[in-house]
């Protein structure tokens, strides 16, 4: 089908959206695996663990329980009460149940918020890089991104001061997103604090997307609610997914003022409606039980970002900041667009991907130029094998 073809029979707001290139590089990744090609996969951001034990036996005493029926659509209180306490516990917040929603997935929970709050000609503030699916989802409700560049030489860091910038009489919200997907840059406590802060004087909407904020190598996790007397500009964005490796689970929640969590449940009541109750008790035992598990992760993917990095300093021509917190590098490949016939960080992922069987995505989805990100959430052995292959393959081109 043509494009003209398709603005002629979809909807603008369909139109006006691409589809997640993360989704699409992992596609074609899995159909070169079916035929039987050894690929070193860093495209899809997923843990490499299972779900731990304590949260998959809580599922299935939940089926074996008969919780398999309809939920409220926000969720059992019994499981946002658990995200509250959790929170409290974590960061000091405040919250309700009745401020709070469970959602099928931390995307979603993006989705919805966005939809209730963002209109048509408002402007949302994003920082670049940023995660694929935020511009778009922006789009489809409508709202005009507005983009901050960070500075690679700061380690992409975002300042107060770089958001305060780009306000208008027009800007709605901002997204903060930390600790970072794609880059793994984590802002500094003083620097989230005072973002909130303009916010809130201005009566603009943090939307904070914290499904990172436990994975966090510089210190302890850090959240954009924890500035109470701010609440009813702040919605957290939060999954289960990174936190608990729970990713094909879609565990997700907000957790915002009462008017715009009761939108999104009206929203969510018309689209998904619960998520899948056995879910839900899965979700209260991760949240409630010890978090040993968490930390033990945290651990592995420190081993595994410092592996990797390693291995980028063996590759002449490719640069890399250290990430504090996720599981992803952005590697600067930019000096190796216009060698060997290479002519974006796109046509370099494709020729990894298609010559050295290297899974990476391109920058150009996370809005730069010159970078690929690589989710180090692998074993060992696959960093190793990538890397490798990497510099077999950018080595020809110098």
């Amino acid at each position: 089908m043509s494009t003209a073809t398709a603005q002629k029979i979809f909807s603008d707001r369909i139109n006006r959206i691409e589809v997640s290139a993360t989704m699409a590089i992992t596609a074609e990744a899995l159909k070169m695996k079916a035929q039987g090609i050894d690929m070193a996969d860093f495209g899809a951001g997923e843990p490499h663990f299972n779900t731990p034990q304590h949260i998959k036996d809580a599922a299935i005493k939940a089926i074996e329980n008969n919780h398999t029926r309809y939920t409220a659509v926000a969720g059992v209180p019994a499981v946002r009460q658990a995200i509250v306490d959790r929170h409290k516990a974590d960061f000091g917040t405040n919250y309700t149940v009745e401020e709070c929603v469970f959602t099928a997935g931390g995307k979603l929970a993006l989705f919805n918020a966005i939809q209730v709050l963002v209109d048509h000609g408002d402007e949302v503030i994003l920082p670049v890089p940023y995660w694929v699916s935020y511009k778009d989802i922006i789009e489809y409700a409508g709202g005009k991104v507005v983009y901050v560049e960070s500075d690679e030489a700061e380690n992409f860091r975002v300042t107060a001061k770089m958001i305060e910038a780009a306000v208008t009489d027009k800007t709605k919200a901002i997204i903060l997103n930390t600790p970072s997907n794609p880059s793994g840059a984590v802002m500094p406590q003083e620097d989230v604090e005072a973002i909130v802060r303009l916010a809130h004087e201005r009566g603009i909407y943090v939307l904070a997307d914290e499904c990172y904020t436990y994975l966090n190598f510089s210190g302890p996790p850090v959240s954009a609610s924890s500035q109470t007397d701010c609440k009813e500009h702040v919605i957290v964005l939060g999954t289960l997914s990174k936190t608990y490796a729970m990713t094909g689970w879609r565990a997700g929640f907000a957790l915002g003022p009462k008017p715009i969590i009761s939108a999104m449940s009206k929203l969510q009541s018309q689209s998904t409606s619960n998520t899948a109750s056995m879910v839900q008790q899965a979700s209260i035992a991760a949240l409630t039980a010890s978090q040993d598990c968490v930390t033990t992760m945290r651990e592995d993917y420190i081993t595994l970002r410092d592996r990797i990095i390693a291995g980028f300093k063996t590759i002449p021509g490719v640069t890399c900041t250290v990430p504090e917190g996720a599981f992803y590098v952005y590697p600067n490949i930019g000096a190796f667009i216009g060698k060997g016939g290479i002519t974006s960080a796109s046509d370099l992922a494709s020729k990894l991907l298609s010559e050295a069987h290297v899974v990476v995505v391109p920058g150009e989805a996370f809005g730069t130029s010159e970078h690929v990100r690589l989710s180090y959430a692998v074993a060992a052995d696959v960093i190793d094998k990538g890397i490798e292959r990497m510099r077999a393959f950018l080595g020809k081109l110098q």
